[in-house]
């Protein structure tokens, strides 16, 4: 039996990373260990050992990351910014070193801090305290800098040290865990590291269902039993191209005609008064493209909501009022539209499969070279777009209309919708399930080839 630690700067939130951490845990003490977060953040959960300065949004960190890679603004020099980069670093690895301690702790779990240089702080801080005690560590990396356009251009040469020496570190006492096979190869390509690929995963023993706690979850948001809900799980950032979702939900808005007085496959009439509701559940984590998107989404006149204030991790009451999880939106929703134009994985994907419902889906370049070959049955919108005048992205208007009329002959077929959906589900569970998961956890964490 070990103590293992999973890291991250967050936990208990709907993120790909914290999600994909709690299925981690439950394997890990499914096989015998001791489990325990280590975060910035403890979100909905206890047993959180916390670093202030890990926490995603920590306001110091945010000023270290428009220093680093937009321009110097917050300090007089370029010794003084580092400095205080290494400050926090030393502050980051003496508390890291303590919960080790404390917790006797034999293997830590690193989510992302590694990976992408948000915290260049807390890269150099737990490679320190690694370097310093007996612990092993496992990189899970779900992104990598090199992937995103925001940490291209570092400030300052020192910052790109940083980067090739940290993010991520090539080192005895560290194995790396990557998503997908994109990932694995460029790693390898890029720092000479090797590394096992680990795709997401999801519990497919889970069933959501319509039950007694979410059965007001539509009235709740004003939305009623035979309007269309039209689910967008993510979070609310560029790259998920949440404006595909919207150009395929302002077509089905024009051929609404063709559902009016029909049958749908949850034997729901769709009626004269029913309407296709646009679903948003995830954080807003990039105000500008939120703005772009609400005022896009008006412009095609799309009812669309947005209701991650009363949507968390976990079931709760606060208030008299319930807080529903991100599954009783999957419970309710009819159709999920998965759009991302950049992904590691895809979560939103796993956990549309586990549903049961009809996925529209754009191929960003994880897709289709690693999920494309297990062969779901999706509604493809392709995976070439072009870049428009006001920075939002496009399919062609074929491919959309195409798209929605494929998804009006699933809807319209309640055999047809529910043999896609099953056979999707027998696909995922055989390849993307915690069973799945534990048979390469139990190699990585005995050493085992």
């Amino acid at each position: 039996m070990l103590n293992i630690a999973l890291c991250h700067f967050r936990v208990g939130e709907t993120d790909g990373v914290s999600l994909e951490m709690d299925k981690w845990k439950i394997i890990l003490e499914k096989l015998g260990h001791n489990t325990f977060y280590i975060a910035g953040s403890k979100g909905v959960l206890n047993n959180v050992e916390i670093i202030e300065e890990l926490y995603y949004l920590d306001a110091n960190n945010t000023k270290i990351v428009e220093n680093a890679y937009v321009k110097l603004s917050s300090f007089e020099s370029e010794q003084a910014f580092k400095n205080a980069i290494e400050k926090d670093a030393k502050s980051i690895k003496e508390k890291l070193l303590a919960i080790i301690k404390k917790n006797s702790i034999d293997i830590i779990i690193v989510n992302n801090i590694f990976s992408l240089g948000w915290n260049l702080s807390a890269g150099i801080g737990f490679m320190n305290a690694i370097e310093k005690c007996n612990v092993k560590c496992i990189c899970h990396h779900h992104d990598f800098s090199w992937e995103r356009e925001k940490y291209s251009n570092p400030t300052f040469p020192f910052i790109s040290e940083y980067l090739k020496t940290y993010f991520p570190p090539n080192h005895p006492k560290i194995k790396h865990v990557v998503i997908n096979n994109i990932a694995k190869n460029e790693l390898f390509k890029r720092r000479g590291i090797e590394s096992t690929v680990v795709p997401n995963v999801f519990d497919f023993d889970n069933e959501w269902i319509v039950d007694n706690f979410n059965n007001d979850f539509r009235e709740s948001f004003g939305i009623k039993p035979n309007d269309l809900i039209i689910l967008q799980a993510t979070r609310i950032v560029e790259r998920k191209g949440i404006e595909l979702a919207l150009d395929f939900v302002a077509e089905l808005n024009k051929n609404k005609h063709k559902l009016i007085g029909k049958t749908l496959y949850n034997d729901q009439l769709f009626d004269t008064n029913s309407e296709i509701i646009f679903l948003m559940v995830g954080l807003n984590e990039d105000p500008t493209y939120f703005k772009k998107i609400w005022k896009y989404a008006n412009q095609l006149r799309i009812n669309i909501k947005w209701v991650n204030n009363q949507i968390n991790h976990e079931r709760s009451e606060i208030n008299n009022k319930k807080i529903y999880s991100l599954w009783d939106a999957y419970a309710h929703c009819n159709i999920i539209t998965y759009t991302s134009l950049l992904e590691g994985w895809g979560n939103q994907f796993i956990e549309a499969i586990v549903a049961k419902k009809i996925i529209i889906s754009y191929r960003y370049p994880v897709f289709d070279l690693d999920i494309l070959p297990m062969n779901f049955n999706t509604v493809d919108i392709g995976n070439t777009y072009s870049l428009k005048e006001d920075g939002l992205v496009e399919v062609s208007c074929k491919i959309i209309s195409d798209a929605v009329n494929k998804t009006i002959d699933l809807i319209l077929n309640k055999a047809l919708y529910n043999k896609s959906v099953a056979e999707n589900y027998n696909k995922g569970k055989q390849n993307l399930s915690l069973e799945a998961l534990e048979s390469l956890l139990k190699k990585i964490v005995n050493d085992e080839k």
